[in-house]
């Protein structure tokens, strides 16, 4: 069992009959009240995100997920295709349940699959990632670090704000959690 004061992001636990995974959450203390917990959860199921506060002393389920390093090949649609670096299974999983991590996500790159029950459930990635800039505002002589930020497309597809002197063609680092640019690298 575990303590909703014991919270901590990434941590996965059973509420409603469903598996949830802790993305955020806050302690709240209130004058001549009982502190809450305020969390954003989302359900390793179907993806769908849910904010609920809990009580300091509520008690849930902890729920023990196997790990394993898997590849991910490609995409067929809504479905992703990973390959299991143990023992080279396909495994399939819908990408409606990982739309978060699908945007940092590039072929042949390896990440942690967590199981419940032989089933995959969700996966994790790295800390930080490197992908290239394929679209962006070339940058001009004079821009430096601290004067702004401009939207910039990945080779993912996804948009994240870089600093001006970022030109289309550079490769970044960028934080998986958190979507936020790092260096250049």
């Amino acid at each position: 069992m575990i303590s909703a004061n014991d919270f901590k992001n990434g941590v996965v636990i059973k509420y409603n009959n469903q598996l949830f995974q802790i993305i955020w959450f806050q302690h709240v203390k209130m004058q001549q009240r009982a502190p809450i917990i305020r969390t954003k959860m989302v359900s390793l199921k179907n993806g769908q995100t849910l904010e609920q506060p809990f009580r300091s002393g509520d008690m849930f389920e902890d729920v023990f997920l196997e790990r394993h390093e898997l590849q991910y090949l490609y995409a067929d649609g809504e479905l992703l295709h990973f390959m299991n670096t143990e023992d080279y299974q396909d495994v399939v999983i819908n990408k409606a349940t990982i739309t978060e991590q699908f945007q940092y996500m590039k072929e042949n790159m390896n990440v942690t699959g967590l199981y419940g029950d032989n089933e995959l459930l969700t996966i994790e990635l790295p800390a930080s990632v490197i992908l290239e800039i394929k679209e962006t505002e070339p940058g001009v002589r004079g821009d430096t670090a601290k004067s702004g930020n401009k939207p910039a497309t990945l080779e993912t597809g996804a948009t994240i704000k870089v600093p001006l002197f970022i030109n289309p063609g550079d490769s970044v680092k960028v934080d998986t959690r958190t979507g936020a640019y790092i260096e250049r690298a």
